[in-house]
């Protein structure tokens, strides 16, 4: 069969292609937007697509899988709905083909998502088990973000993002977990979701399609996770517990069920998705021990603090973090390894629910850990940054932020956000 995937490149629809090939499918697609990783990793399986949403490139193709960033008005949607094309979303097609029949390990909230469930694929991975798995991120453990075996677990990365312009549930509630993890819960997607009660009453969704025979794990204390179970749960809990994180040669070090774990993340966010990732693990089987051991060989996910390049005096690290919690997170993290290191913040606050201005207080305070702050100013947003941060944090283009990188002598330059940030890694170590 001919697949042809609207929207190839995101880091879903990229991660699909690749398994939809595995069984045997031809896949072609097209995006707007085409960068790293997930376009090296297109490349590097030769999965052809073509750049834009020009009605002259979409090919005759058997089934179209339409992502969630495409709407009404785009050429190539018109085109499909016009001549009568059997389409469907990715999530869809995901849920009726392959996730049927599997032991779903699914991995949800608002962050954490795709480290965690890289770190539970691992786990799986290293105890034999031979997982099946789709994530947001090229893991380094794999070299991929996707694949299809004979195995009865499949791990995905369970996301609250509407499915498709003709499905506006969550994408989440295709997959019919028997494991599920929620890391964490906080208002988000601003351009989907009025409201936090909104995103809990999907998660809820989510929570009804389990069987009361799984397992649902989540961190204690936390009021909006407890605010979506009290609807209603029909399923067997595990509260995560408390341990404590301290600075070790390696990284980082606590204990789980009188096991330590001795590793090279850092920061209390990596600490709690590991202890969701160790836990879920433990629901199919994997001992505390053999979990423990497996995470000490994590060599982490792409894009999250990964360092791009070192100098004798400067080390460059690329971090997805978006969201003010996740932009804290990862800044504290650092800050407990390098001490009193210089930290240079480089943001583009390009989600739509930063745009908004929805977190504008939590943004600022997110990064206090920061020595200076270099921000991009985002286009098309409804509020005024300029009200929060002076003239000397705000830049118009990438290239005035390279200029005054270079005249920062020494530190930890980490640049933060969800997209391509118009190549600024090229420019950046070309200066340096």
């Amino acid at each position: 069969m001919h697949i042809h995937i609207l929207g190839i490149a995101g880091t879903f629809m990229g991660s699909l292609a690749l398994i939809a090939r595995q069984l045997g499918h031809r896949i072609t697609g097209q995006d707007q937007n085409v960068y790293p990783p997930m376009s090296t990793q297109l490349n590097a399986q030769n999965i052809a697509y073509t750049q834009g949403y020009h009605k002259a490139d979409l090919p005759q193709a058997d089934l179209y899988i339409i992502g969630n960033a495409l709407y009404r008005g785009n050429a190539c949607v018109e085109t499909i709905l016009n001549q009568q094309y059997p389409y469907t979303s990715g999530a869809q097609w995901l849920g009726e083909n392959i996730l049927y029949d599997k032991w779903v390990l699914a991995i949800s909230g608002t962050h954490g998502k795709t480290t965690t469930a890289s770190m539970l694929a691992w786990i799986l991975e290293y105890a034999g088990y031979k997982p099946s798995f789709l994530i947001g991120g090229v893991m380094e453990n794999f070299g991929i973000s996707s694949r299809l075996t004979d195995a009865e677990f499949f791990i995905i990365e369970a996301d609250e993002y509407d499915t498709a312009f003709f499905d506006k549930r969550s994408k989440f509630v295709h997959y019919r977990p028997k494991t599920l993890v929620i890391n964490n819960l906080e208002f988000d997607h601003a351009d989907i979701f009025d409201s936090l009660k909104d995103i809990q009453k999907q998660f809820h969704h989510l929570v009804r399609t389990m069987p009361n025979n799984g397992l649902i794990i989540y961190p204690d204390n936390n009021l909006n996770i407890q605010q979506v179970l009290n609807m209603g749960i029909y399923s067997q809990q595990q509260i995560l517990p408390q341990s404590k994180l301290s600075i070790s040669a390696q990284g980082t070090t606590f204990m789980v069920e009188n096991n330590t774990l001795d590793w090279a993340l850092l920061g209390e966010h990596n600490m709690q998705n590991a202890l969701g990732a160790i836990y879920a693990a433990h629901h199919v089987g994997i001992q505390f021990d053999v979990a423990c051991a497996a995470l000490e060989k994590f060599k982490g996910v792409k894009r999250r603090l990964e360092i791009r390049h070192r100098t004798d005096k400067i080390t460059l690290y690329d971090d997805f973090a978006h969201h003010p919690s996740a932009i804290a997170a990862t800044l504290s993290g650092l800050r407990a390894k390098v001490g009193d290191d210089n930290i240079i913040a480089i943001l583009e606050l390009r989600s739509n629910t930063m745009k908004s201005g929805v977190h504008q207080q939590s943004l600022v305070d997110s990064l206090n850990q920061a020595d200076k702050v270099l921000i991009l100013k985002p286009k098309n947003q409804n509020w005024d940054i300029r009200t929060l941060f002076d003239e000397h944090s705000l830049f118009d283009c990438v290239e005035d932020i390279v200029n005054e990188l270079i005249h920062i002598k020494q530190g930890h330059f980490v640049v933060m956000s969800n997209s391509g940030f118009d190549d600024i890694f090229t420019k950046i170590i070309s200066r340096l």
